[in-house]
């Protein structure tokens, strides 16, 4: 359990790490009694003191959410530029939460926001291959060649994709409506799969991450995640996480093992 003292702040779910770091340089936080003014301070969270403001810290209520986010919202706390945010959209909530990945700008979707640094981990970690299920409008019609392409994996310039679940919904408009299931999360990894095969996408929705889907949510709106949506996202990732484990242990030499 050993962290910076921001981090630590942080993963408690009362602040973000900026604001940890603002706190701890303005002299408000203790470690067993004594002032910390370096954000790196590295802290045990079983068995250091820690206060702000002279009060003790104890691990807050753990918050997990499912939000509906529009197109042209960032998903960040603040923004230069005074672009809406996430944050936007959560009214008066009074605890400290934070995205579990992002969303690009112009996507919408999904996304989940938590104060759990453990979960939010889990379900990120690129390596445990948590599935994320996109409905994704073409600018084009798309032949079955194209969506096989991108069902098997195309060239990126960062790596050939894995293998994905694609699903056609419908040809409407000389547009093809599709919906696709990936494995990783690569910075506007779709996109760039449907430019690989000749097409843009016009608009694309992120419905689902493993199995918990958006449902019937109203766009901008947002729940609270269900105890057992909490544990089927959970065991999803930890699945992932043993096959990581024993496809790592495959590659090793059997003297490593």
């Amino acid at each position: 359990m050993l962290k910076t003292l921001d981090r630590a702040l942080s993963r408690l779910g009362f602040c973000s790490r900026t604001e940890a770091a603002e706190w701890i340089r303005g002299g408000r936080v203790r470690v067993n009694g004594r002032a910390q003014t370096d954000p790196e301070t590295w802290v045990d969270l079983d068995r250091d003191r820690i206060t702000v403001d002279g009060r003790p810290l104890a691990p807050s209520r753990r918050i997990y959410l499912l939000l509906y986010k529009p197109k042209g919202y960032l998903t960040t706390w603040r923004d230069p530029q005074g672009r809406p945010t996430v944050y936007d959209l959560l009214g008066k909530l009074r605890q400290w939460i934070f995205p579990v990945g992002r969303l690009d700008l112009d996507t919408s979707g999904l996304l989940l926001m938590t104060n759990d640094s453990e979960f939010a981990e889990l379900i990120s970690n690129p390596d445990y291959h948590v599935p994320k299920t996109y409905l994704v409008k073409a600018s084009t019609l798309l032949s079955d060649a194209q969506l096989a392409a991108l069902r098997h994996g195309v060239e990126l310039k960062d790596g050939r994709t894995r293998p994905a679940e694609v699903i056609r919904l419908r040809d409407s408009g000389g547009r093809t409506f599709f919906e696709i299931t990936i494995t990783e999360g690569r910075n506007r990894q779709v996109r760039r799969m449907v430019e690989a095969v000749g097409s843009k996408v016009l608009k694309l929705v992120r419905t689902a991450i493993g199995p918990v889907r958006i449902g019937s949510l109203e766009i901008g709106k947002w729940r609270t995640l269900t105890p057992a949506e909490v544990r089927a996202l959970t065991e999803c990732a930890k699945r992932g996480a043993r096959r990581a484990a024993k496809e790592q242990s495959r590659r090793l030499p059997p003297e490593a093992v």
